[in-house]
């Protein structure tokens, strides 16, 4: 990812809420390693999904569609992986899944951020969506 970029969504991150540039990082970090653990896994209807605090840097990045769709051109295929909420929160283990699948596609977990896990639940599961 290009320098510039990632300062920008620092940057956005440290706008929007009251993080400093560490731990707009943090989050920042946590929000691509889910995403292109998505894009990794597409197809698969593995029902991934973030915490409260990493679905943050995930909206973060979606955001700036431009390079979003850059993004899932070089890491997906040429696919765009869509962002499909759902309203009700689950409480089924799917966010901690997910952090254990992010770990084993190589990322490094930064665990207190993915605290929240039982207050989250798979954006539309058993799709192609985050």
């Amino acid at each position: 990812m290009p320098a510039e970029l990632w300062d920008k969504q620092v940057g956005l991150l440290m706008r929007d809420y009251p993080y400093d540039s560490v731990m707009a990082a943090r989050v920042l970090g946590q929000g691509y390693a889910y995403l292109l653990t998505a894009m990794n896994h597409r197809g698969e209807s593995l029902g991934l999904a973030p915490s409260k605090l990493v679905d943050i840097g995930v909206h973060t990045i979606i955001l700036d569609t431009v390079a979003y769709a850059e993004l899932c051109e070089k890491f997906n295929g040429g696919h765009f992986l869509h962002h499909v909420p759902k309203i009700d929160i689950k409480n089924d283990g799917s966010v901690m899944k997910t952090a254990h699948i992010v770990t084993a596609d190589g990322w490094e977990i930064d665990l207190p951020l993915w605290a929240d896990a039982a207050e989250c639940g798979p954006c539309h599961p058993g799709n192609d969506s985050h």
